[in-house]
Protein backbone atom coordinates (compact mmCIF):
# COMPACT_ATOMS: atom_id res chain seq x y z
CA UNK A 1 0.00 0.00 0.00
CA UNK A 2 1.13 3.37 -1.23
CA UNK A 3 1.91 6.00 1.77
CA UNK A 4 0.27 9.87 0.79
CA UNK A 5 3.34 11.86 -0.35
CA UNK A 6 2.89 15.99 1.05
CA UNK A 7 5.32 18.70 -0.38
CA UNK A 8 5.49 21.93 1.48
CA UNK A 9 6.82 25.52 0.66
CA UNK A 10 8.15 27.87 3.11
CA UNK A 11 8.56 31.31 3.50
CA UNK A 12 10.21 33.09 6.16
CA UNK A 13 12.20 36.39 7.08
CA UNK A 14 16.01 36.36 7.92
CA UNK A 15 15.63 36.44 11.93
CA UNK A 16 13.44 33.49 11.27
CA UNK A 17 15.49 30.99 9.73
CA UNK A 18 16.47 29.16 12.98
CA UNK A 19 13.37 28.99 14.58
CA UNK A 20 11.58 27.76 10.91
CA UNK A 21 13.83 25.02 10.75
CA UNK A 22 13.79 23.96 14.55
CA UNK A 23 9.24 23.50 13.40
CA UNK A 24 10.48 21.77 11.09
CA UNK A 25 12.58 19.23 12.52
CA UNK A 26 9.77 19.44 15.42
CA UNK A 27 6.71 18.38 12.82
CA UNK A 28 8.98 15.83 10.46
CA UNK A 29 11.81 14.87 12.45
CA UNK A 30 14.49 16.21 9.88
CA UNK A 31 14.89 19.84 8.44
CA UNK A 32 15.86 21.12 4.87
CA UNK A 33 18.41 23.88 4.52
CA UNK A 34 16.26 25.66 1.16
CA UNK A 35 12.10 26.47 1.09
CA UNK A 36 10.62 23.08 -0.29
CA UNK A 37 9.94 19.80 1.77
CA UNK A 38 8.51 16.58 0.69
CA UNK A 39 7.26 14.19 3.60
CA UNK A 40 4.71 11.49 4.19
CA UNK A 41 4.14 13.80 7.49
CA UNK A 42 0.56 15.61 7.08
CA UNK A 43 0.52 18.85 8.65
CA UNK A 44 -2.26 21.41 8.53
CA UNK A 45 -0.36 24.20 6.59
CA UNK A 46 -1.84 27.08 8.79
CA UNK A 47 -0.41 25.63 12.05
CA UNK A 48 2.95 26.96 10.88
CA UNK A 49 3.67 30.50 10.15
CA UNK A 50 6.47 29.23 7.82
CA UNK A 51 5.00 27.19 5.47
CA UNK A 52 3.24 29.17 2.62
CA UNK A 53 1.09 25.83 1.27
CA UNK A 54 1.01 21.83 1.01
CA UNK A 55 0.61 19.79 -1.90
CA UNK A 56 -1.56 16.31 -1.55
CA UNK A 57 0.60 14.48 -4.23
CA UNK A 58 -1.90 12.16 -6.36
CA UNK A 59 0.29 11.93 -9.39
CA UNK A 60 3.63 12.02 -10.39
CA UNK A 61 5.43 12.10 -13.83
CA UNK A 62 9.20 13.18 -15.58
CA UNK A 63 7.06 15.88 -17.37
CA UNK A 64 3.50 17.86 -17.75
CA UNK A 65 2.33 16.01 -20.66
CA UNK A 66 2.40 12.63 -18.33
CA UNK A 67 0.61 14.48 -15.65
CA UNK A 68 -2.06 16.12 -18.26
CA UNK A 69 -2.51 12.20 -19.54
CA UNK A 70 -2.81 10.96 -15.82
CA UNK A 71 -5.06 13.67 -14.58
CA UNK A 72 -8.08 12.41 -17.13
CA UNK A 73 -8.22 9.56 -14.57
CA UNK A 74 -9.68 12.14 -12.35
CA UNK A 75 -13.55 11.78 -11.39
CA UNK A 76 -14.71 15.05 -9.04
CA UNK A 77 -17.85 14.26 -9.06
CA UNK A 78 -19.18 17.39 -10.81
CA UNK A 79 -17.37 19.65 -8.42
CA UNK A 80 -15.36 22.95 -9.95
CA UNK A 81 -11.94 23.00 -9.59
CA UNK A 82 -8.75 25.77 -10.05
CA UNK A 83 -5.57 24.52 -10.97
CA UNK A 84 -2.57 26.65 -9.55
CA UNK A 85 1.41 26.33 -10.95
CA UNK A 86 3.32 26.53 -7.61
CA UNK A 87 6.84 27.21 -9.39
CA UNK A 88 6.02 30.86 -8.68
CA UNK A 89 9.76 31.22 -6.65
CA UNK A 90 12.64 29.06 -6.97
CA UNK A 91 11.93 25.87 -5.49
CA UNK A 92 15.24 24.28 -3.78
CA UNK A 93 17.21 23.78 -7.00
CA UNK A 94 14.56 24.45 -9.72
CA UNK A 95 14.26 27.74 -11.07
CA UNK A 96 11.35 29.66 -10.70
CA UNK A 97 8.74 30.24 -13.95
CA UNK A 98 7.58 32.95 -15.45
CA UNK A 99 3.92 34.07 -15.63
CA UNK A 100 3.04 32.89 -19.13
CA UNK A 101 4.74 29.60 -18.89
CA UNK A 102 2.57 29.16 -15.70
CA UNK A 103 -0.34 29.98 -17.37
CA UNK A 104 0.18 27.26 -20.08
CA UNK A 105 0.73 24.36 -17.38
CA UNK A 106 -2.19 25.73 -15.85
CA UNK A 107 -4.14 25.37 -19.38
CA UNK A 108 -2.82 21.76 -20.11
CA UNK A 109 -3.62 20.34 -17.17
CA UNK A 110 -6.91 22.14 -16.67
CA UNK A 111 -8.21 20.98 -20.03
CA UNK A 112 -7.49 17.50 -19.08
CA UNK A 113 -9.91 17.46 -15.88
CA UNK A 114 -13.12 16.14 -16.30
CA UNK A 115 -14.90 18.79 -14.36
CA UNK A 116 -16.24 22.72 -14.64
CA UNK A 117 -13.21 25.51 -13.99
CA UNK A 118 -13.92 28.19 -11.49
CA UNK A 119 -11.28 30.44 -11.17
CA UNK A 120 -12.92 32.53 -8.31
CA UNK A 121 -14.58 29.87 -6.09
CA UNK A 122 -13.56 26.93 -6.89
CA UNK A 123 -14.83 23.85 -4.59
CA UNK A 124 -11.43 21.65 -5.40
CA UNK A 125 -8.25 23.44 -5.48
CA UNK A 126 -5.35 21.93 -7.26
CA UNK A 127 -1.40 22.54 -7.40
CA UNK A 128 0.91 21.31 -9.90
CA UNK A 129 4.95 22.17 -9.64
CA UNK A 130 7.94 20.56 -10.80
CA UNK A 131 10.76 20.23 -7.97
CA UNK A 132 14.28 18.44 -8.25
CA UNK A 133 13.56 16.80 -11.95
CA UNK A 134 10.07 15.54 -11.12
CA UNK A 135 6.70 16.88 -12.08
CA UNK A 136 3.67 16.60 -9.02
CA UNK A 137 -0.18 17.04 -9.35
CA UNK A 138 -2.52 16.59 -6.32
CA UNK A 139 -4.62 19.25 -3.57
CA UNK A 140 -3.81 22.05 -2.47
CA UNK A 141 -4.18 23.96 1.07
CA UNK A 142 -3.05 27.38 0.96
CA UNK A 143 -1.62 29.13 4.45
CA UNK A 144 -4.55 31.09 6.32
CA UNK A 145 -1.97 32.84 8.34
CA UNK A 146 -4.11 32.58 11.65
CA UNK A 147 -1.63 34.17 13.22
CA UNK A 148 -2.36 37.49 12.01
CA UNK A 149 -5.57 37.94 13.35
CA UNK A 150 -4.37 37.52 16.50
CA UNK A 151 -1.60 40.40 16.17
CA UNK A 152 -4.29 43.18 17.96
CA UNK A 153 -5.28 42.16 21.35
CA UNK A 154 -7.10 43.43 23.93
CA UNK A 155 -4.32 43.69 26.24
CA UNK A 156 -0.83 43.47 25.06
CA UNK A 157 2.38 44.37 26.46
CA UNK A 158 5.93 45.30 24.15
CA UNK A 159 7.76 42.43 25.85
CA UNK A 160 5.47 39.63 24.73
CA UNK A 161 6.66 36.95 21.98
CA UNK A 162 4.83 37.47 18.74
CA UNK A 163 2.09 35.73 17.03
CA UNK A 164 4.29 34.36 14.91
CA UNK A 165 7.16 33.09 17.77
CA UNK A 166 4.47 32.01 19.69
CA UNK A 167 2.81 29.58 17.09
CA UNK A 168 5.89 28.31 16.36
CA UNK A 169 7.11 27.80 20.32
CA UNK A 170 3.69 25.90 20.59
CA UNK A 171 4.13 24.03 17.94
CA UNK A 172 7.75 22.72 18.68
CA UNK A 173 6.31 21.97 21.87
CA UNK A 174 3.27 20.02 20.67
CA UNK A 175 4.01 19.01 17.10
CA UNK A 176 0.45 16.29 17.11
CA UNK A 177 -1.70 17.99 19.78
CA UNK A 178 -3.78 14.36 20.22
CA UNK A 179 -3.77 13.44 23.76
CA UNK A 180 -0.93 16.13 24.47
CA UNK A 181 -1.85 18.28 27.91
CA UNK A 182 0.00 20.99 28.19
CA UNK A 183 1.00 23.97 30.97
CA UNK A 184 2.42 27.74 30.39
CA UNK A 185 2.53 28.27 34.31
CA UNK A 186 4.29 31.59 33.07
CA UNK A 187 1.76 32.98 30.69
CA UNK A 188 2.01 36.47 30.86
CA UNK A 189 -1.08 37.90 28.46
CA UNK A 190 -1.29 34.31 27.02
CA UNK A 191 0.01 35.08 23.61
CA UNK A 192 1.38 31.59 24.01
CA UNK A 193 -2.18 30.16 24.78
CA UNK A 194 -3.92 32.06 22.24
CA UNK A 195 -1.53 30.10 19.75
CA UNK A 196 -1.87 26.92 21.09
CA UNK A 197 -5.66 27.04 21.46
CA UNK A 198 -6.37 28.31 18.48
CA UNK A 199 -4.75 25.33 16.85
CA UNK A 200 -6.36 22.76 19.17
CA UNK A 201 -3.94 22.22 21.99
CA UNK A 202 -5.16 21.15 24.47
CA UNK A 203 -2.98 24.10 27.23
CA UNK A 204 -4.05 25.87 30.31
CA UNK A 205 -2.16 28.71 31.90
CA UNK A 206 -1.09 30.61 35.04
CA UNK A 207 0.79 33.16 36.27
CA UNK A 208 1.47 34.70 39.94
CA UNK A 209 0.69 38.43 38.63
CA UNK A 210 -3.85 38.76 38.74
CA UNK A 211 -3.22 41.48 36.15
CA UNK A 212 -1.61 39.56 33.55
CA UNK A 213 -4.31 36.59 34.58
CA UNK A 214 -7.37 39.16 33.91
CA UNK A 215 -5.45 39.99 30.57
CA UNK A 216 -4.86 36.90 29.48
CA UNK A 217 -8.33 35.68 30.11
CA UNK A 218 -9.59 38.78 28.21
CA UNK A 219 -7.29 38.01 25.21
CA UNK A 220 -8.52 34.45 25.21
CA UNK A 221 -12.41 35.12 25.42
CA UNK A 222 -11.67 37.92 22.49
CA UNK A 223 -10.87 35.50 20.17
CA UNK A 224 -13.89 33.18 20.69
CA UNK A 225 -11.54 30.75 22.33
CA UNK A 226 -11.64 28.78 25.68
CA UNK A 227 -9.10 27.75 28.41
CA UNK A 228 -8.60 27.88 31.71
CA UNK A 229 -5.75 30.46 33.29
CA UNK A 230 -5.05 29.93 37.32
CA UNK A 231 -3.72 33.01 39.23
CA UNK A 232 -0.17 31.53 41.34
CA UNK A 233 2.99 30.17 41.09
CA UNK A 234 4.10 26.86 38.97
CA UNK A 235 4.90 25.22 42.63
CA UNK A 236 1.04 25.57 43.21
CA UNK A 237 0.07 23.19 40.30
CA UNK A 238 -0.91 19.73 40.49
CA UNK A 239 -1.11 16.59 38.45
CA UNK A 240 0.88 16.02 35.17
CA UNK A 241 1.55 17.28 31.53
CA UNK A 242 3.15 15.79 28.83
CA UNK A 243 5.00 19.07 28.43
CA UNK A 244 5.77 22.56 29.71
CA UNK A 245 5.79 26.17 27.46
CA UNK A 246 8.17 28.55 29.42
CA UNK A 247 8.57 32.15 28.33
CA UNK A 248 11.01 33.04 31.29
CA UNK A 249 9.96 36.48 33.07
CA UNK A 250 12.64 39.45 32.00
CA UNK A 251 11.05 42.57 31.93
CA UNK A 252 11.26 45.13 34.47
CA UNK A 253 7.95 44.63 35.46
CA UNK A 254 8.55 41.53 36.26
CA UNK A 255 12.43 41.31 37.84
CA UNK A 256 13.49 37.71 38.18
CA UNK A 257 16.50 36.37 39.82
CA UNK A 258 18.60 33.51 39.27
CA UNK A 259 17.26 31.71 42.06
CA UNK A 260 13.71 32.00 40.93
CA UNK A 261 14.27 31.14 37.46
CA UNK A 262 16.08 27.84 38.99
CA UNK A 263 12.70 27.37 40.95
CA UNK A 264 10.34 27.38 37.95
CA UNK A 265 12.38 25.02 36.19
CA UNK A 266 13.12 22.33 39.36
CA UNK A 267 9.47 22.89 39.72
CA UNK A 268 8.45 22.25 36.40
CA UNK A 269 10.31 19.17 36.47
CA UNK A 270 8.20 17.61 39.29
CA UNK A 271 4.92 18.01 37.15
CA UNK A 272 6.15 17.15 33.08
CA UNK A 273 8.87 15.45 31.79
CA UNK A 274 9.15 17.62 28.70
CA UNK A 275 9.80 21.95 28.56
CA UNK A 276 10.50 23.98 25.61
CA UNK A 277 11.81 27.67 27.63
CA UNK A 278 12.07 31.03 25.81
CA UNK A 279 14.77 32.91 27.07
CA UNK A 280 17.25 35.62 26.51
CA UNK A 281 19.71 34.50 28.90
CA UNK A 282 22.44 31.20 28.69
CA UNK A 283 20.56 28.69 31.35
CA UNK A 284 22.07 25.67 30.28
CA UNK A 285 23.50 24.93 33.76
CA UNK A 286 20.18 25.92 35.52
CA UNK A 287 18.56 23.41 32.96
CA UNK A 288 20.91 20.46 33.40
CA UNK A 289 20.90 20.92 37.27
CA UNK A 290 17.01 20.44 37.12
CA UNK A 291 17.58 17.46 35.45
CA UNK A 292 16.80 17.56 32.16
CA UNK A 293 18.86 17.53 28.86
CA UNK A 294 18.52 19.93 26.18
CA UNK A 295 17.38 18.11 22.75
CA UNK A 296 17.30 20.90 20.25
CA UNK A 297 17.74 24.74 20.00
CA UNK A 298 17.65 28.00 18.02
CA UNK A 299 17.63 31.32 18.15
CA UNK A 300 14.76 33.87 17.50
CA UNK A 301 16.03 37.45 16.53
CA UNK A 302 14.22 40.84 15.99
CA UNK A 303 16.77 43.08 14.73
CA UNK A 304 19.78 42.89 17.62
CA UNK A 305 17.06 41.50 20.24
CA UNK A 306 17.94 37.30 20.43
CA UNK A 307 15.80 35.08 22.46
CA UNK A 308 17.13 31.19 22.74
CA UNK A 309 14.30 28.49 22.23
CA UNK A 310 15.16 25.43 24.01
CA UNK A 311 13.72 22.06 23.54
CA UNK A 312 14.87 19.66 26.94
CA UNK A 313 13.85 16.14 27.95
Amino acid sequence: MSTTEYIYTYTWHKDEYDLSRMEMRSFFGFDVPLNALKSSVQIDPSRSPFIKQRLEVIFEGENVEQLARLVEQLDLGGATFKVSCLNKLELNSTQKIGHSKRNEIERTIGLCIQGEPDLIHPQLDFGVVTLDDKWYFGKLELNEAVWLQHQQKPEMYSTALSTRVARAVANIAVPNPEGFRVIDPCCGIGTVLVEALSMGIDIEGRDINPLVVYGSRKNIAHFGLQGNVTIGPIEEAEGNYDVAIIDMPYNLFTHITADSQQAIITEARRITKKIVIVTIDTIDHMIEAAGFEILDRCVAKKGTFERQILFCN
